[in-house]
């Protein structure tokens, strides 16, 4: 029996994807399991593995083309099985590739709404209309039964806006994801700042020993944010307040304790999730940052890559930044901004001392975990940064 490759959904309010890429040809044999083609959402360009064994067959989208969620684009059929053919190539390209400037046009006298109707939009589309100040009353969508589409707003902004000037910088779809959360990050959640500097000499300690036995058996280089890593995920559970997400009318106890590490990347920055760091050793968590750095640099991070984060780390250091407050991003509850490690003068038992000194400073959302929570959180993995190695199998 044929099955069927659809658009997938590889986020929250998602209603479209574009097919960057086919990895097989058609007609070439594919496995299950293994990368078929190659999408873009808001998030990055991801690779989506193929949902059974066989041969590629019936492609109905080219590569470039906007599609629906949901909408079948090809089938993978046994040896000698054909196709269906209930859905026509023509229909599925026009459909796709008109959508954009049917959405421009005005609905006709005949079928425009009454003054004070409610079109069906999706909430995307009715946030994007608000901040542009477009009457959706006017429009036409090209999603099912004319509901209005995310791309149907931005189609009538790019062609009611005037043209970009010949030095402006058009976003990516990792830079105009970044620029969309931390809008929705800064603007709706209410945050507050808890600050603690400490002496790191030995978690630098820690990382210098640990480190070559990592790089030795696995063939890779165990970092700072590694150790941070392990740590942050073995003081979480005692802080569940901290590892929360809001909900919009109440707060969820995340069971799970998955950690995303911001990275950066031509574009931006990408959040790359490890997951169940709790239960993960430090060279595990090395090898997973590592892969995900990989696959971050090379735009090919998969759903599961930046999906489920609980927990937020954003590390300055090696840029030399001293402390910085970053933004969390909605669910989440908290993100922890690093500073770089350096020498400072700090008493020590009544006399002056050079130690290595780290800032570190834990955004929260006042909703889910007040100034209490946040500082007993701050001040357990402290602790665990003074003592690492008993904290770590």
């Amino acid at each position: 029996m044929p099955i069927g490759v659809v658009m997938p959904a590889l986020e929250m309010a998602q209603e479209t994807g574009k097919l960057i890429a086919w990895r097989k040809k058609e007609g070439e044999s594919v496995a299950k399991g293994e990368t078929l083609l190659e999408v873009e959402t808001d998030k990055a360009v991801m690779e989506i593995e193929a949902p059974g064994d066989g041969i590629l067959a019936g492609v109905k989208v080219r590569e470039g083309a906007e599609v629906p969620v949901g909408q079948t684009i090809a089938w993978i059929v046994r040896p000698g099985e054909a196709p269906p053919t209930e859905v026509s190539s023509s229909e599925i390209s026009g459909r796709t590739m008109t959508s954009a400037a049917r959405a421009a046009a005005p609905v006709p006298t005949t079928s425009e709404p009454p003054s004070g109707a409610n079109p069906d939009i999706s909430p995307k589309a009715r946030r994007l209309a608000r901040e542009h100040g477009i009457d959706i009353r006017q429009l036409r969508g090209s999603g099912p039964d004319g509901a209005i589409l995310a791309e149907d707003i931005l189609a009538v902004v790019a062609a009611q806006g005037t043209p970009a000037p010949a030095d402006a910088e058009n976003l990516g779809p990792v830079g105009r994801l970044m620029a969309e959360r931390t809008t929705q990050g800064w603007t709706t959640v209410p945050h507050f700042f808890v600050v603690r500097h400490l002496d790191a000499g030995a978690l630098v300690q820690a990382r210098n020993k640990l480190a070559p036995a990592i790089e030795k058996t696995h063939g890779i280089r165990s970092t700072l944010t590694d150790l941070l890593t392990a740590l942050v995920a073995r003081v979480l559970p005692k802080h569940p307040r901290v590892n929360a997400s809001w909900s919009g009318t109440s707060i969820r106890l995340n069971k799970d304790v998955n950690i995303a590490i911001l990275m950066a990347v031509d574009e931006g920055v990408v959040a790359a999730v490890i997951h169940n760091a709790d239960s993960c050793d430090l060279a595990a968590i090395a090898w997973q940052r590592h892969e995900l750095a990989e696959r971050a640099r090379a735009g090919r991070l998969r759903p599961a890559d930046v999906s489920g984060a609980t927990f937020t780390i954003s590390n300055l250091g090696m840029y030399n930044v001293d402390a910085f407050s970053a933004i969390i991003t909605p669910p989440q509850a908290a993100i922890l901004a690093v500073g770089q490690i350096a020498d400072r003068v700090v008493p020590v038992e009544g006399r002056p001392s050079v130690r290595p000194m780290m800032t570190m400073t834990l955004s929260a959302d006042h909703r889910v975990a007040d100034g209490a929570r946040a500082a007993a959180f701050l001040n357990d993995l402290a602790e665990a940064i003074c003592e690492p190695e008993k904290q770590l199998p």
